[in-house]
């Protein structure tokens, strides 16, 4: 079949993209190969389509099918997603992803290669050729690009080579490709889906969420959208999450269990039953935790593969508890979090959770038991907050307790919370003795970003107390605001603000904070405190952390380089990826920004940006397959070179 029909069928719905395809990933440096390849009438390959009846279809995007037998691409969506966005000059109506790979392909008459356009060496030179703008113009076109070499001594000599070449670029539409079908009655989505992953063994396969949302689109087309804009909803609100971690909620609303393949034989209408209920117990968990704990945003909500858990025991319990179902529901995600129990086998641990609460003898209690089984004691050691940078499991239970104890600001007095309006009321990590004075008098890094020496306050009175120590500024916020400090467990002892006090200070700070989580998290028991009795949880000792944010600075770079990539029509990375242990959960190593499964998942690999870290945090991500970066210059080269293709000066 001619790319010329190819491209037809996809304009008149007569071929088109089945729904559990992913979007396009392709990059630059890819069209370029092809085209490089079609002008110089090199194989490419073949297409492999599903023939199967439109009214049953399920395809992305917007446009409509023909009626009677359509042609569902199963390989292939790349090539001729890049022939259609370069020959018609915009991307076809199911695409997703990045247009600008295929954006500005220019051909030179003179060298016949590819390249993407560059203003300051391609412009007003009559030798470079917008590939799109030729194919729309078709042969009418030819007349003005001749007539530009012809005008120009410099390129003149060209023209009759160069109406050949432009001939030759014209006639890739008229390249015949194999077609090859798969067709019959016996072709269920299953087997089609089975076939997909075999012809893309080195490629895009599909992960489990994907294949059970394709299985969900093809009786309920509209999933995909519903469940994004739901996803978009809550990003509005600070928290980031994805398809695969919404559809684990409907999947354990709908079998109580973490496993997709127990959706397949689930009809759209109860997809579209479960997907309701389940949104409402997300938002019922997200209010709890928000407003009981205090994690109120994404760089706190640790453990956030507990709530497919909560929403389960919710729906059981149709969305009513009381007090104390509530609070023990709340110690459970809490604790779960602070244990890293989601950061390894996530399903298997789901699984596992989920048959506490709903197997023989199940619930509640059977379920805190299920914890302190997998993780030994559950009482908070001062040792457990030795832990350093944004980036510790126990920076986000700091938060917990800032909220849960409703600390007070330093310079106004006022409760706070993450909602605080006006710009300069944004809460901001504040160092309590300050890095510069720190650094001054060679204290380690490690102490100097200790959790310890951390507290949240608001950004007009973070830039107040500036680089102050403790012992000029902490009589005047006494003064000023009595019992603010306490509520921020500062220790009472002057002779501890002293900068030549400060490893004291740390370690009374400890305690103090340790004493609070132990505190708040019997209050969540009502008296039930059987679980935080025996043995306490053992403090990190042999296993140290390595890596992890250290200032609001970095965080704020981190924050802009997301930013960009999302600019750039990329995915975002994790700010503050855990890396723990597979099968304990402990946490091994904090990667400032990660893309545990790449930038273009499963075809780039992984990728950690570490930013002012040492060569044994290096040495961990590299042991582990990240490709590693050290500056965000650096990451942006690359993203621009080997992601997008463009000129790095770009």
């Amino acid at each position: 079949m001619k790319i010329s029909t190819v491209l037809d069928h996809i304009d008149n719905g007569h071929m088109a993209l089945p729904e559990f395809q992913r979007g396009y990933v392709w990059n630059r440096d890819q069209v370029r190969g092809l085209f490089d390849s079609l002008y110089r009438r090199h194989p490419v390959g073949g297409l492999l389509v599903w023939a199967t009846e439109s009214n049953t279809a399920a395809h992305r995007g917007d446009g409509p099918l023909a009626p009677g037998v359509v042609k569902l691409l199963l390989d292939g969506q790349q090539r001729m997603t890049s022939l259609y966005g370069v020959v018609r000059g915009k991307p076809p109506k199911f695409f997703d992803g990045n247009a600008q790979a295929f954006n500005g392909l220019q051909f030179n008459l003179e060298t016949e290669t590819f390249a993407f356009y560059q203003p300051m060496k391609m412009q007003d030179d009559p030798r470079w050729v917008d590939v799109s703008a030729l194919m729309r113009a078709g042969t009418a076109g030819l007349g003005p690009l001749i007539s530009r070499l012809a005008s120009s001594p410099d390129t003149a000599s060209l023209v009759n080579d160069a109406i050949g070449r432009l001939s030759q670029l014209l006639a890739i539409s008229e390249i015949d490709l194999h077609v090859e079908e798969v067709t019959g009655p016996d072709k269920t989505l299953d087997i089609v889906v089975d076939i997909f992953n075999r012809v893309n063994s080195g490629g895009t396969k599909l992960s489990k969420g994907d294949l059970a949302l394709a299985k969900i689109c093809a009786d309920w087309p509209d999933a995909r959208d519903t469940m994004k804009a739901k996803l978009k909803e809550w990003a509005g609100h600070g928290y980031g999450f994805n398809l695969d971690w919404l559809l684990r909620s409907v999947n354990t609303v709908l079998t109580g269990e973490a496993k997709f393949l127990y959706l397949h034989d689930r009809t759209a209408e109860e997809i579209q039953g479960g997907l309701k209920r389940a949104i409402k117990h997300i938002d019922t968990s997200l209010n709890l935790i928000a407003g009981r704990l205090g994690l109120d945003h994404d760089q706190v909500f640790f453990g956030r593969f507990g709530v497919p858990v909560l929403v389960r025991y919710l729906d059981q319990h149709k969305g009513a508890l009381n007090e104390q179902e509530r609070d023990k529901l709340l110690f459970w995600f809490a604790q779960a979090g602070m244990w890293g129990r989601f950061s390894g086998s996530t399903e298997s641990y789901i699984d596992k959770d989920l048959e506490a609460l709903t197997g023989e003898d199940g619930g509640l209690d059977k379920l805190l038991d299920t914890l302190r089984l997998w993780h030994g004691g559950l009482r908070v050691e001062p040792g457990h907050f030795t832990g350093w940078s944004l980036g510790a499991r126990f920076y986000p239970v700091l938060y917990l307790l800032t909220r849960m104890g409703e600390s007070r600001d330093w310079g106004n007095g006022l409760p706070l919370k993450a909602s605080m309006l006006g710009k300069m009321s944004k809460l901001e990590v504040h160092h309590i003795f300050p890095k510069a004075q720190l650094y001054k008098r060679k204290f380690k890094r490690a102490e100097v970003n200790a959790l310890s020496n951390f507290c949240f306050l608001t950004k007009d009175t973070n830039l107040n107390i500036s680089d102050r120590l403790p012992e000029e500024y902490f009589p005047e916020v006494e003064k000023a605001h009595p019992g603010a400090l306490a509520s921020q467990w500062i220790p009472v002892d002057p002779d501890l603000w002293r900068i030549e006090n400060f490893p004291r200070f740390l370690e009374a700070r400890k305690a103090m904070l340790a004493a609070e989580v132990n505190k708040r998290m019997e209050e969540l028991l009502h008296g039930e405190t059987r679980w935080l009795e025996g043995p306490s949880a053992p403090a990190p000792s042999s296993i140290v952390v390595l890596g992890g944010i250290t200032s609001e600075d970095e965080e704020q770079e981190l924050e802009a380089l997301n930013a960009w990539m999302d600019q750039k029509n990329l995915p975002q990375g994790v700010i503050a990826y855990d890396f723990a242990d597979a099968e304990t959960g402990e946490q091994r190593a904090v990667f400032d920004l990660a893309w545990p499964s790449g930038i273009q998942e499963e075809l780039s690999q992984p990728v950690a940006l570490l930013l002012n870290e040492g060569s044994d945090v290096l040495a961990v991500a590299s042991q582990a397959g990240f490709r590693c970066f050290i500056s965000a210059d650096d990451f942006r080269r690359y993203v621009n070179a080997e992601i997008l293709v463009e000129d790095v000066a770009a």
